[in-house]
Formats: structure tokens, sequence, C-alpha cells
């Protein structure tokens, strides 16, 4: 087994979300990061790539999608998030880039196998 921890990062701005995320992926044996924004993201003074991003659809400022496009290549793979399931969700999240989007409430395996599998296909050539 890797001793390194696989860093995920974590913009959701309800901080019930964020706390039950954070503590979900560090017992799963992540290390995270969290922020309640995609601008105290971008802000933030971290130098750390991460492994994968937990990105909310729904953000103050720019939303999830918007945030995500506009991040320099190589982009970390992303895991959408969002209690919105309509075709404009699905479609802005596709236009971002983004292959993986759970709807909440979602069960803590599904998370974990989506980053998982996020995590496989952005360590792929």
């Amino acid at each position: 087994m890797n001793d390194i921890s696989l860093l995920i990062v974590i913009v959701e701005d309800d901080a019930g979300m964020r706390r039950a995320l954070q503590r979900l992926l560090r017992v799963s044996g992540f290390d995270t990061q969290v922020y309640e924004s995609a601008e105290a993201y971008a802000g933030a003074n971290d130098l750390r790539v991460p492994h994968c991003l937990v990105l909310d659809v729904h953000l103050p400022g720019a939303s999830g999608p918007q945030f995500y496009e506009q991040l320099v290549q190589p982009k970390p793979p992303v895991v959408f998030i969002t209690s919105h399931d309509n075709p404009v969700t699905r479609h802005a999240v596709a236009s971002a880039g983004g292959t993986e989007l759970l709807i909440k409430p979602f069960v803590a395996s599904e998370l974990l196998d989506t980053i998982s599998r996020a995590v496989l296909r952005g360590s792929s050539p």
C-alpha cells in the first residue's frame, strides 16, 4: 500500500456538507483541503496539485463548472456534486469537461467509488 495520502480538495459552500465530506474522506485515508468557494480555493497559497477535486455545482460567485473550465492544464480529475439534477446542470457539467456527477444526497460508498474512478482516470496516460 502507498504511504502517501492522496490529496482531495473539496469546494462546497454548505458548511455542514463540507465538514461531513472532509470527515468521510479523512477516515477513508485521504488528505483533504476544504474551501467554501471557488474564489477561496483559487486564492489559496498551497501549491500542491490535488489528485481530485470534489466541486459543488452551485457555489457563490463562480459556479463549479465555470471554475473548472478556467483551471490551467493539466486539470485534476473532478467529481461534481449537486442537489439540482436537471438537464441544465448536466449540460454545464459536461460542457466543463466533467464526467462524474453525483446527486445529493448520495451514500458514502458512492462518493468513494466515484473519487477512485476519477483518480484512476486522471493518472492514466
